[in-house]
């Protein structure tokens, strides 16, 4: 089982928060720790940006279990636009970004090509073992792009609140097989 968790609440809500490092709330770390209760994991990797380090930290040290930080997990990274809220960026531009994020990536930003690219390469080197991801909603929304073949419009068929938990079954081999087994918001 491959569990994709987003890190809780941050401190500053809103905000297109790519690299920035802000601080998770505790209320955030807390809303993790109880989402993922029940969860049967042996390995725990996150990003290295605090909001999802210190909410795998809390989950982990209740089992146990010291997570990794893999900076490929991070979230995309939106160049001149990190830490504005949507409604200070130019309309226009922004709506370009969503409709190809490739052709018209945030100024001085990453690429989804990009992201999809380093979430793939993370993915493959997760270990074999039932494995809770604590990450982003856009290094999540990369895993199923990878993971069930979704195109980057598919991605976005689904809200990912701060918490949210995407449970997935894998069955691997030549012809990988994947069956999304639960959304938890």
């Amino acid at each position: 089982m491959l569990y994709l968790m987003r890190h809780g609440a941050p401190v500053r809500e809103g905000l297109l928060l790519g690299r920035t490092d802000d601080p998770v709330t505790e209320a955030g770390i807390a809303a993790c720790v109880r989402r993922a209760a029940g969860l049967k994991v042996a390995a725990i990797v996150s990003s290295d940006l605090m909001r999802t380090r210190d909410c795998a930290t809390a989950i982990g040290s209740a089992r146990g279990i010291v997570g990794e930080a893999d900076r490929r997990w991070r979230e995309l990274d939106f160049g001149v636009w990190d830490g504005m809220r949507p409604a200070d960026i130019d309309p226009a531009a922004f709506a370009r970004f969503h409709d190809d994020p490739d052709a018209a990536p945030p100024p001085d930003g990453e690429l989804w090509s990009s992201l999809l690219n380093r979430v793939g390469n993370a993915l493959a080197v997760l270990p074999s073992v039932p494995t809770l991801v604590v990450t982003h909603g856009g290094a999540i929304r990369a895993a199923l792009a990878d993971l069930c073949g979704f195109d980057r419009r598919q991605t976005w068929a689904f809200d990912l609140p701060y918490a949210a938990l995407v449970s997935l079954r894998i069955w691997p081999g030549l012809d990988r097989t994947v069956q999304i087994v639960g959304l938890s918001t």
